[in-house]
């Protein structure tokens, strides 16, 4: 099965609109990362921000945002590399970051025709901003869905 991206040497459109939309957004900031096995492995950006807090004694943080062999129709993932963080809020089990709730529906989440990594890795920052608030004040910025531990169904199960 062909993945979304093409190949090296023949890249699929909707791989050139990103390429062009996280440099419009970022500029040089994140990088795209193909790796030698790919198409066995994903492709990914990885680029370093500057969290401004003046709290922090550690400003840059490093992320990955990662894209899915069934990209566009599954949303790219995003980690937070360096420095390493864990949440007991909004975080799964692997590090990947809970970015949106998908009941939430494509207005509001993920939407394949119109999300792109530009999305996922605006909303990683704005986690970074959630995350410290939260560590500060014990508030999640926000609205949050109530999980309820019983019901297998409800969202953020896998969540620690």
């Amino acid at each position: 099965m062909p993945v979304w991206w093409g190949s090296r040497n023949v890249v699929s459109t909707r791989l050139r609109l990103e390429v062009e939309a996280m440099r419009a957004t970022f500029a040089s900031t994140f990088k795209l990362v193909v790796p030698n096995s790919a198409p066995q492995e994903s492709i990914y950006w990885e680029g370093t921000v500057d969290i401004n807090l003046a709290t922090l004694t550690h400003t840059l943080h490093t992320l990955k945002i990662l894209y899915p062999g069934d990209y566009p129709n599954r949303p790219a993932e995003a980690y937070v590399l360096k420095p390493r963080i864990y949440s007991q809020k909004h975080q799964f089990e692997d590090g990947q970051l809970c970015l949106f709730n998908p009941r939430d529906g494509e207005n509001y989440g993920w939407n394949p025709a119109s999300s792109t990594a530009v999305t996922v890795a605006a909303w990683a920052i704005q986690w970074l901003y959630a995350y410290y608030t939260w560590r500060a004040t014990g508030t999640w910025p926000g609205i949050e869905e109530r999980i309820n531990p019983e019901n297998p169904e409800s969202p953020g199960r896998r969540r620690r």
